[in-house]
């Protein structure tokens, strides 16, 4: 890739129950994310934070949609068309968005932001959750887990202008990784044409054959790909700091050789997202540095 990277933080944790990612961009730049991508010949500027409400200074359940809940569900999506902004911004400059969380909730914008209105968009999503919940179904009221539903116009989403992005199609998105997902959020998964990969498909066909075949989806008469990589895709063992983590995710090697063979598609990428690291939970900032190193796979390091 020849084009100079900018990273663009959103300390966002309006969209989950516990406090702590909104530290997520600081603890990953210390965790080197500037010097592994410049190890790699590429020049890397940082955008700086874009501002986000605390949540003790606003009402959750304010302008709640009919029939649901979503919580802070006005500053999710003024975040969320500022992220918007700067994306597009990036983008328009020739240079290739890196966008550092925060929850979630903010590949809403992200996805916003690189999506063309006169082109399509296909998603890689790699999550141990599928994010497809709506206000009408969450168990929660919590955004983070809605915002693939919201990217797709699911539920009362479809008539947020903040939320869903036309330009990408539900038979271009692709869940990599899936082991926790609520009930009324499995229907909704097996009634639409997103592709979903559970942790079975991974364990029954290995992480190289089914990045492939999710990558071939997402490129599939598509104009670009978006990248959102949530660091509870990763087993506790190697990610312990984030807010959700689930038993039996993938281990180090696989999350690295997933990486590599996005790596081998970079040139299709047009944003990337790393999202859910909480430093409060995290032993010793591993699980930022990890997302560091995998940014650096996606990017094109290579062992030789």
């Amino acid at each position: 890739m020849d084009r100079t990277v900018r990273v663009l933080g959103v300390p966002m944790d309006l969209g989950a129950d516990r406090r702590g990612v909104d530290m997520g961009p600081s603890a990953i730049r210390y965790g080197g994310l500037a010097d592994q991508l410049e190890a790699l010949g590429m020049a890397c500027v940082d955008g700086g934070d874009l501002a986000v409400p605390r949540p003790e200074e606003r009402d959750p359940d304010a302008d709640q949609p009919s029939g649901g809940r979503a919580k802070f569900r006005r500053e999710t999506g003024e975040v969320c068309q500022d992220v918007r902004t700067a994306v597009r911004a990036t983008i328009d400059d020739g240079e290739f968005p890196l966008v550092l969380g925060g929850d979630h909730s903010i590949a809403i914008g992200t996805v916003a932001g690189a999506a063309d209105p006169d082109e399509s968009l296909g998603i890689v999503w790699f999550d141990a959750h599928g994010d497809f919940n709506t206000p009408q179904t969450t168990p929660s009221g919590n955004i983070h887990g809605m915002s693939l539903a919201a990217i797709l116009g699911k539920g009362s989403f479809a008539d947020e202008a903040w939320a869903h992005t036309p330009a990408v199609s539900e038979e271009n998105v692709v869940l990599v990784g899936l082991r926790d997902v609520d009930d009324r959020e499995r229907d909704l998964l097996n009634e639409s044409d997103v592709t979903a990969y559970t942790m079975s498909d991974i364990d029954a066909r290995s992480v190289p054959s089914v990045v492939e075949e999710a990558l071939d989806i997402a490129t599939d008469g598509t104009d670009a790909i978006h990248v959102s990589l949530d660091l509870d895709w990763l087993d506790p063992t190697e990610a312990p700091g984030v807010g959700t983590p689930v038993r039996g995710g993938v281990s180090y090697r696989e999350a690295h050789v997933a990486m590599e063979y996005v790596a081998e598609r970079r040139e299709a990428i047009r944003s990337m997202e790393l999202v859910e690291v909480n430093p409060i939970l995290d032993d010793h900032n591993r699980t930022a540095e990890l997302a560091c190193e995998l940014a650096a796979s996606a990017f094109g390091k290579v062992v030789l």
